[in-house]
């Protein structure tokens, strides 16, 4: 299969997929004339990695779910310990995002929105916070 097949049934964009060979996670054969020769097994890496990307794991955490995704050997501890990491970054920016939301509420409560000048919203943002 040559790129756009891959990039077609993978469903991801040629350009990512040149990086990810870029980075190694891909190995394509190439053919006689230099272009790359995609077998069925890198399209499945290809489908494998836009889905965990989707998930939103790291470049590096794909790196390790693949490799264990490719060793019969796995113990499945390892896959669980990077899901269970990255599933904790997540809850942390969740976190961050609802007291976020919460602060911003608040300011939008309390401002007027009316004709006058002053905002507790522009108070706030130019508070010196420590």
């Amino acid at each position: 299969m040559n790129i756009g097949d891959v990039a077609q049934l993978s469903g991801l964009p040629p350009k990512t997929i040149r990086y990810y060979e870029d980075i190694g996670l891909v190995r394509p054969a190439r053919d006689a004339n230099g272009y790359r020769a995609f077998a069925t097994a890198d399209m499945h890496k290809l489908a494998f990695l836009a889905r965990a990307r989707a998930l939103g794991f790291t470049i590096e955490d794909c790196r390790a779910l693949l490799s264990l995704y490719e060793d019969e050997g796995r113990a499945s501890a390892d896959v669980k310990r990077i899901a269970e990491q990255h599933l904790a970054r997540i809850e942390e920016k969740i976190a961050a995002l609802e007291a976020m939301r919460d602060t911003l509420s608040t300011l939008v409560e309390s401002c007027a929105g009316d004709h006058r000048p002053d905002c507790p919203i522009l108070s706030d943002l130019a508070a010196r916070k420590r």
